[in-house]
């Protein structure tokens, strides 16, 4: 398979010299990887081509970090910024973002408002959804000629599934995922994840292969571990596995049984710089073609109901892209959504444990 290619956009450092400071620039702080790519292909330069707006791309493990660093500074640079939900939802609370008002926003082909086409929670008073993502189990094919791995379960039995793991650095996610390899059923993960007793069963789970995991913090490093050798599965991003295996023809294959997903999209730091061009770009890039046609060059599904029938084959190939997505039904079924309000109210909390505990 081809590579997928970036466009021309500049990707740039996050210094204050990276955003020109004028009316025909858009300065978006963006995740960079084959997700950046993918912005780059069906947004950035169309953009770029139908308005005339230059724009320039600052990537950051997590955006939401320099966001409300900016903000408290009074030294915002960004326009826009692609974020979680959960971040957007809190940072919306503190003060830090734009409001966005939804009839800006295209409708759909049929004239559908996009408040009624959109999914449900894609639009908020500060965000505006570009992309339905997930965090799946994977592993080197390579690594387990004979019995394959297939569940959560699997993920934390190093006996019979051996090798190092690798997981994100942070208590969301996690502890879902060790309650759901300790036989809590997907649809009670959160009921129990809400009281003591479930959280203390959780990191329990986890300390049985904590001494195996290589914690990682940038989502372009599971499929790297995994391809240097140095782990045999990882807790990723499905489009960070998606491209290593399809883009790269790495060994990598993709278990859905216990997916965790959720939302992702644009929100625009308050005091940006460039509001009108934000406002612009935002309409531009959730239009429904240009969601479909990010969704072509990485697995995240698209949150408007008419881009689903707009997705095409995986950008380069003959290879349908639908089986690929997380919001594919045969996938979807077997994951769980994640409880954004759930982390909203104890995200602080929970990552402090996580914190400690990964110290201790």
């Amino acid at each position: 398979m081809k590579k997928l290619l970036i466009a021309t956009t500049a990707l740039v450092g996050l210094g204050s010299a990276a955003f020109a400071q004028s009316g025909g620039v858009l300065n978006v702080l963006d995740w960079g990887g084959a997700y950046g790519q993918s912005h780059a292909i069906a947004y950035n330069a169309p953009f770029e081509a139908e308005t005339g707006i230059r724009i320039t791309v600052a990537d950051a493990d997590n955006p939401a970090t320099p966001i409300k660093a900016m903000v408290e500074a009074g030294n915002v640079t960004a326009d826009v910024a692609s974020v979680e939900y959960a971040d957007a939802v809190r940072l919306c609370d503190e003060g830090a973002l734009e409001e966005i008002d939804p009839s800006i926003l295209s409708a759909a082909a049929d004239g559908t408002s996009a408040e009624e086409d959109f999914i449900e929670g894609a639009l908020t008073d500060c965000f505006v959804a570009t992309d339905v993502y997930s965090m799946v189990l994977a592993y080197d094919d390579s690594k387990f000629p004979d019995a394959k791995p297939a569940s959560p379960a699997d993920f934390f039995d190093t006996a019979a599934f051996p090798g190092k793991r690798t997981m994100r650095k942070g208590a969301k996610f996690n502890l879902e995922l060790a309650l759901m390899a300790d036989g809590v059923p997907p649809a009670e993960v959160y009921d129990v994840l809400a009281t003591p007793e479930g959280v203390d069963r959780a990191f329990a789970k986890l300390d049985t292969i904590k001494n195996d995991v290589i914690w990682w913090e940038a989502g372009a490093q599971p499929p790297q571990l995994l391809a240097d050798g140095e782990v045999t599965m990882a807790f990723a991003f499905n489009g960070r596995i998606f491209n290593a295996a399809i883009g790269e023809n790495k060994p990598f294959n993709i278990i859905w049984n216990g997916q965790i997903y959720e939302m992702e999209g644009w929100v625009i730091p308050k005091g940006a710089p460039n509001m009108e061009n934000a406002l612009k770009y935002i309409e531009f890039s959730t239009r429904p073609e240009q969601l479909a046609k990010a969704a072509e060059h990485i697995s995240y599904g698209p949150p408007r109901r008419s881009s689903s029938s707009l997705v095409g084959n995986v950008a380069g190939t003959e290879t349908p892209m639908s089986p690929h997505l997380p919001t594919s039904p045969e996938n979807l079924d077997q994951g769980i959504a994640s409880n954004l309000d759930f982390w909203v109210d104890h995200d602080g909390e929970l990552s402090e444990r996580f914190n400690a505990w990964l110290a201790g």
